[in-house]
């Protein structure tokens, strides 16, 4: 393991008033996508879409970093130069999402955990040869009155940690995402609860395994109530009670907490991303690891037309820009 290697990416990851591109959706999810705006999900249109993403100009000024998929860590642009070699040329730092998504957690009531811990330390040396310096794991939380279980929050704690411990032994960082999910109609306050059980036992793991806090990445749910839940809470609202269960479980040992947007939409993940900084100093950099909440003006700006391509940048590029002003509590709300 380099250290220095460790701390040089983290470094750049965690630039003030920058925040991170999640561009890795599975095949699934980018098809989804893009029969919103009626086109077919083949490789040509994916590689096209993703290219618009990553040569959109000075995208640098307020994206650190591009979390690629499988598919697309082994792409081209036209020019030639592959997608890592075109993002660490523009000073933006590739990483790739290493797990191979959800399976049944046997024992739980249709409980999942993630899949992929077989094969990872050869398949993250193969991503590093490609020019991945970071990496990205996901689990998945749900809230009902039960759940999550003990079990579905100890064994993704574990599994998060070993692959966080991976990638430090191989000199990339690991970004570690926790994700209680918005389903539901729980209130904040269960939301608050089940988040602090699900972060407690991922430090206990992440101590457990030895992982370095201070190179790694926290990417976890705002506090927020269910979906189906009303009243729906106030942004400062939920500002507090994210800030109250972050105080109260991650060390000031990590670096950065750049939160998910999980499903709300791209105003309300600035809105409620910026109201959390203005709520004073805090240990920790609070910036944004988002997808669709950067990505859906874009993609409705391009509609799959190259002669869109240059307004669809432009909305993401102002995506990023009001986002880097929520990350400094800045962002001037209507």
């Amino acid at each position: 393991m380099s250290r220095q290697e460790l701390n040089n990416t983290i470094n750049q990851l965690i630039a003030r008033g920058k925040g991170i591109l999640a561009a890795d959706e599975s095949s699934g999810t980018i098809e989804k996508r893009f029969a919103e705006i009626g086109l077919e999900s083949t490789v040509e249109n994916r590689q096209a879409y993703r290219e618009l993403l990553f040569t959109t100009p000075n995208l640098h000024d307020y994206i650190s970093g591009v979390i690629l998929f499988d598919e697309t860590i082994k792409q081209n642009a036209q020019s030639g130069q592959s997608f890592p070699q075109l993002l660490l040329a523009s000073g933006i730092v590739p990483g790739i999402k290493v797990d191979k998504g959800l399976v049944p957690l046997v024992g739980t009531n249709n409980e999942s955990i993630t899949d992929g811990l077989d094969g990872l330390a050869q398949r993250l040396m193969d991503y590093k040869k490609l020019g991945a310096q970071f990496a990205k794991w996901r689990a998945v939380f749900t809230i009902t009155d039960e759940q999550p279980s003990s079990l579905a929050m100890t064994e993704n704690a574990q599994i998060l940690a070993r692959y966080a411990a991976i990638c430090q032994s191989l000199g990339v960082v690991p970004i570690v995402e926790p994700e209680v999910l918005m389903d539901g109609n729980h209130s904040l306050q269960r939301c608050a609860s089940v988040s602090t059980a699900v972060l407690q036992a991922v430090f206990l793991a992440l101590e457990a395994h030895q992982v370095i806090l201070e190179h790694m990445i926290l990417k976890p749910s705002m506090v927020l109530p269910g979906k189906a839940h009303q009243p729906q809470n106030d942004v400062m609202d939920v500002a507090r009670a994210t800030i109250d269960v972050l105080r109260k479980c991650v060390p000031a040992a990590v670096p950065s907490i750049n939160f998910l947007s999980g499903g709300q939409s791209p105003e309300a993940a600035s809105e409620h991303l910026n109201a959390i900084n203005t709520l004073g100093p805090q240990p920790w950099n609070l910036s944004f690891s988002f997808a669709r909440a950067l990505q859906e003006p874009c993609l409705h700006a391009w509609l799959g037309k190259q002669e869109n391509v240059a307004l669809a940048q432009k909305a993401l590029y102002q995506g990023a820009k009001l986002n880097s002003a929520a990350c400094l509590g800045k962002l001037h709300v209507k």
